[in-house]
């Protein structure tokens, strides 16, 4: 199960950053690759401490257990959960490629407020404002299911946090920032990770 976990690992990261980034190139002539802001503060920076560190850890989790030196949780390895996390992974990996598209031109990896896109509100992000990180996070605890350890577990629930900070902290105030509004408007209707749920309120600030 390691081996099919780690096989499908690389076909996860192939699709949602070579391919995806190939694609934007060959579209705008640029990769889409922000990064951190010249001007990142605390929040910017933890938020993606968070991020890549929870995906080293699951790496990690999972080299560990290929290795024999990690053992998978005895109650929890077993077939049924083997082929949950298989479907999740499998359809975690594919729905962030296929929303990653849904983005056309305005996919970015990092924001910018010097690099203005328009905002997408359809397909995909009619449903919820952030299919992206919804379908990660659905992948990475397939992947957990698959090879579950207590190292994985922790993986999904750092990655979880790290998503929820960048979202909340980093994202949606530069959204905000720039689309003003229509923004506001769009996630007065629209849930933030599960359809209907974290609208934004008519009492709440950026």
């Amino acid at each position: 199960m390691a081996k099919l976990a780690a096989a499908m690992l690389v076909v996860f990261f192939g699709l949602a950053s070579l391919v995806r980034i190939a694609i934007q190139l060959r579209r705008t002539g640029k990769t889409g690759l922000i990064g951190l802001r010249r001007d990142a503060g605390l929040f910017d920076w933890l938020s993606g401490i968070l991020f890549v560190g929870g995906m080293a850890m699951a790496v990690v989790s999972l080299c560990l257990v290929l290795r024999d030196d990690l053992e998978p949780i005895d109650a929890l390895d077993v077939d049924l959960l083997h082929g949950i996390g298989i479907a999740l992974a499998a359809l975690g990996g594919l729905a962030v490629f296929g929303a990653q598209l849904g983005m056309g031109a305005s996919w970015r990896i990092g924001v910018s407020d010097d690099q203005g896109t328009d905002l997408v509100t359809g397909g995909w992000f009619s449903i919820i404002r952030n299919p992206i990180y919804t379908s990660m996070v659905a992948g990475w605890t397939g992947f957990a299911l698959m090879v579950p350890t207590w190292l994985g577990f922790a993986a999904v629930v750092v990655i979880a946090v790290g998503l929820e900070l960048q979202v909340r902290a980093v994202e949606e105030p530069y959204l905000v920032r720039t689309h003003d509004s229509e923004y506001e408007r769009y996630a007065k209707r629209v849930g933030r990770f599960v359809p209907g749920v974290g609208r934004l309120r008519q009492s709440d600030r950026w």
